[in-house]
């Protein structure tokens, strides 16, 4: 495999962008090697700047469900481009694709877009912040929701804890609002909300974590979270940025059977482009400004590329057997790698929830942070290493999730199964 081109960009890459990247993961440092270059990309393949053709399972790290380039897509974008790219007005689609939205999200009665992800957590946990009048925030440990600074913080060593900044530039005084507890630790929730009577805003959680590889919540814990913050006069905020129409088309709420009071969302919706969005109760989200006072706005906010991508994405989901047909593949290549592992001797945790899946190396259960961080991450690059020689491109990180797409053909799956039992049996 020649990766000359690459390496001659990344070189180039390193005196112009921090890292030669401009989102670290994509550095390749927790795998070895650097990172490809992508030149183009169509249906469930990437092919670098070198040639080299790829199964991709990465997808843009989840926005991809229906594969890279979708004609139908690509299509509406074209007409879209023609008309202008941005307005800083409204335009019918941001209507169109928030009607689809609240349709499929059984406890959105009205959603506001933004650009990123982090920004729609950011002004969630801010409009829980003015609705409870409480400063405080819970997140989970692994659980991340972007990078503004009062969730960028380490975990405690217990209830008693307050966050400390996890990154140099942020205050200190940011990071001591949020109080970090273990996912799936209930009674550590518990435990927090008796040490702080009132002053707990919100829980944040991913109902299916997704960034310490997928970790599905355990039986009865979304459960006990919205019965301790409804009991403690807090709000629950899900963010299904990664999960929303991806565990199913109407996310992990509806999987679950748990409605949040506010919902963050992202990535599908977008369809691969830049979008974001959080949304709740009409109660809630007309304290949003300029129907109420809590302020938030954005010049991309809504603009008609991203709208026009999502709307088409979620339209073509919704035709009969795309989640049947996404269970089975992503269900085959799980059952398949574990069973390549196994085969040689390896010991491997897997996970699984829809269309995202993650083979930990590790034999014990990983059910949260400290869990994850037994896996063995050099036995995971050498596996990486092993399936990116052969054409099939996982991601850079064991902590990371599985895509699987609509574009994904069972040859394909096949393929990537038989390259595993080699690389398996090798490293």
């Amino acid at each position: 495999m020649k990766t000359e081109r690459s390496r001659q960009l990344f070189a180039e890459a390193q005196e112009l962008i921090p890292g030669g990247v401009d989102s670290p993961v994509r550095a390749f440092r927790a795998v070895g090697g650097q990172p490809l270059f992508i030149d183009h990309a169509a249906g469930s393949r990437i092919v670098d700047v070198d040639g080299n053709s790829y199964v991709d399972y990465v997808g843009s790290w989840g926005p991809l469900i229906l594969g890279h380039a979708h004609p139908t897509v690509v299509k509406a974008l074209q007409a879209a481009c023609e008309r202008g790219t941005s307005y800083g007005a409204p335009t019918p689609l941001e209507s169109e694709l928030a009607r689809l939205v609240i349709e499929a999200m059984p406890s959105v009665e009205m959603v506001r877009f933004v650009s990123s992800g982090t920004e729609a957590v950011m002004s969630a946990l801010r409009l829980a912040r003015a609705a409870t009048g409480r400063d405080r925030i819970i997140k989970f440990a692994g659980c991340y929701h972007g990078h503004s600074d009062g969730l960028l913080v380490q975990a405690g060593s217990g209830a008693t804890t307050l966050g400390t900044p996890d990154s140099p530039g942020v205050p200190a005084a940011a990071a001591q609002l949020t109080i970090s507890l273990p996912y799936n630790d209930l009674r550590a929730v518990e435990e927090t909300f008796r040490l702080y009577p009132g002053e707990i805003a919100a829980v944040i959680v991913e109902p299916v974590a997704g960034n310490m590889g997928v970790i599905p919540a355990g039986e009865g814990y979304l459960q006990g979270l919205r019965e301790v913050t409804r009991r403690h006069g807090a709000l629950l905020v899900f963010d299904e940025v990664i999960t929303g129409f991806r565990v199913g088309f109407s996310g992990a709420q509806s999987l679950y059977g748990v409605m949040p009071d506010l919902t963050t969302m992202g990535k599908i919706i977008g369809g691969g482009l830049p979008v974001g969005a959080y949304g709740g109760s009409r109660q809630l989200m007309e304290k949003v400004s300029p129907s109420g006072p809590v302020y938030q706005a954005g010049t991309l906010s809504g603009n008609p590329l991203a709208m026009t991508a999502g709307i088409q994405t979620l339209r073509l989901l919704q035709q009969p057997g795309s989640y049947e047909w996404l269970d089975r593949m992503s269900a085959r290549l799980c059952d398949g790698l574990g069973d390549a592992a196994r085969m040689a001797g390896k010991s491997v945790f897997q996970t699984r929830v829809g269309s995202m899946s993650t083979t930990f190396f590790t034999p014990d259960p990983v059910v949260d942070y400290q869990s994850a961080l037994a896996c063995d991450t050099a036995l995971y690059g050498r596996f990486f290493r092993g399936m990116l020689e052969r054409g099939f491109y996982f991601a850079p990180s064991q902590f990371e999730a599985t895509f699987v797409s609509t574009a994904h053909a069972e040859e394909e799956i096949e393929a990537t199964i038989a390259a595993a039992r080699e690389v398996m049996a090798e490293i």
